[in-house]
């Protein structure tokens, strides 16, 4: 595990300098292959938003969070998948990708609500401040991504979890975080060993 300090990143996506949160990703991924590690993962949704732009300097196979979460979704049977996190994680191509190559269309909350959405986590929930009234912003946001044919919301952000889940949601949860840690669980028993694991559908190397 390689972790550096949250600040650095958010300062390269405050400018909008994905290449620098990419640098970011390399150096955690080239020490932790140094020490051993046989694959990775990264738990943070909007950092794979740089993850492309890296992919082939990467010392070793890369889990990536929106696969296993596009898997679970067709697993499941979801049909049309609204997508929840920082407004750089929502207005990117991180999971409209992984989707559409699924043939599962996607939602994304407008402007307004992603700005909103931002600042929660940003401000409140990464601080670990859980306001009522942000829990029921998000409940909004979901409900109103069912009026628009979603029939499940992907949690695409750490914290989201933390205040939104199955029994407050007005659609079921893809919760990213737990998706990729079971996820990776399997693929360290059977997927680096040698043998693909037959739930993981893409490995970026």
């Amino acid at each position: 595990m390689h972790s550096p300090p949250f600040a650095r990143y958010a300062e390269c996506m405050e400018r909008d300098d994905w290449q620098g949160v990419g640098e970011i990703m390399l150096d955690s991924a080239n020490k932790l292959a140094a020490i051993g590690a046989d694959f990775l993962i990264g738990p943070d949704n909007t950092f794979h938003r740089s993850l492309p732009l890296i992919a082939e300097r990467l010392p070793l196979p890369w889990l990536h969070i929106a696969d296993v979460v596009a898997d679970e979704a067709v697993r499941r049977g979801f049909r049309r998948i609204g997508i929840t996190g920082t407004r750089w994680l929502v207005e990117s191509e991180v999971y409209p990708e992984k989707l559409v190559a699924r043939g599962i269309p996607y939602v994304r909350p407008n402007a307004d609500e992603r700005t909103e959405m931002n600042r929660i986590i940003m401000d409140e929930l990464v601080y670990g401040v859980f306001k009522s009234e942000s829990i029921g912003y998000f409940q909004r946001v979901i409900e109103g991504l069912k009026v628009d044919g979603c029939d499940a919301v992907v949690l695409g952000c750490t914290e989201i979890p933390l205040i939104v889940n199955d029994a407050n949601s007005a659609l079921p949860t893809l919760d990213s975080t737990r998706l990729l840690a079971r996820a990776a669980l399997r693929y360290a028993s059977c997927g680096a060993c040698g043998s693909a694991s037959p739930s993981i559908s893409t490995i970026v190397r």
